[in-house]
């Protein structure tokens, strides 16, 4: 007769599994251990009434199994595999409310955006404004304003700056005061805090001409100046 030990061994190696006593390391001749490989640490729900037939069958028909107690443990794995399931649905929804649709992406066209760049265009109106963003709080910001050859025009002190995002604007004038045109203008940012550079990057306005939708990935905003844009990216709108 087969014993209720031996066939929940045999059990368990149908299913992969072996039992702590045969994973145990072993020494080899080269006094290295090993363990055993391809084994599972974990059962399903299919290996879970796997176990619970064998159980059935190969109880003592003396002292068979406590109905209560079997009920209790299949009610116990259901509410356990009904959460692994609940997790699972909710992390495709928490994935699916983080990214971004297509028609939120194609909401951006025609609208201006503040995003990561050095490619500035001036308003209506003549001049800009734009921001830095600081890794750290820094005792010295300066923004510089060049013409698309790379001539300087003007330089903005900032002064000191506190951890985050600090705005700028710029009239469109030169250091003498002259108008300078209608751009594009690169604007770049330096900052420190005593003798130690500080990591900073500058955001620039720019109109979002477009979408791009790709057969696989999220959409990519078309921004004039910059191109290619996540929208995720986008720290602002109007």
């Amino acid at each position: 007769m087969v014993t209720t030990s031996s066939a929940f061994d045999n059990t368990l190696s149908q299913l992969g599994i072996t039992r702590a006593k045969s994973t145990a390391a072993t020494s080899t001749a080269s006094g290295a251990s090993t363990t055993a490989k391809g084994t599972k640490t974990t059962l399903d729900q299919s290996d879970f009434l796997t176990l619970l037939t064998t159980q059935l069958k190969n109880q003592d028909p003396f002292a068979p199994m406590d109905n209560t107690q079997m009920v209790a443990q299949m009610a116990q794995f259901s509410s356990v595999a009904g959460i692994s399931e609940m997790n699972k649905t909710l992390s495709g929804v928490a994935t699916k409310l983080g990214s971004t649709t297509a028609s939120d992406a194609m909401s951006y066209v025609g609208k201006t955006v503040l995003t990561e760049g050095s490619t500035a265009y001036p308003r209506s109106a003549g001049g800009l404004d734009g921001a830095v963003e600081l890794d750290d709080a820094a005792t010295s910001v300066t923004v510089s304003i060049s013409d698309a050859q790379g001539g300087s025009l003007r330089s903005l002190q900032l002064g000191a700056q506190a951890k985050g995002t600090t705005t700028f604007e710029w009239d469109g004038k030169d250091g003498s005061g002259n108008s300078v045109g209608a751009g594009p203008f690169t604007v770049t940012a330096y900052a420190t805090s005593g003798d130690k550079t500080v990591t900073s990057r500058t955001l620039v306005w720019a109109p979002v001409e477009s979408v791009s939708l790709p057969s696989s990935g999220a959409p990519k905003l078309k921004v004039v100046g910059i191109g290619d844009v996540d929208p995720s990216d986008v720290r602002s709108a109007t």
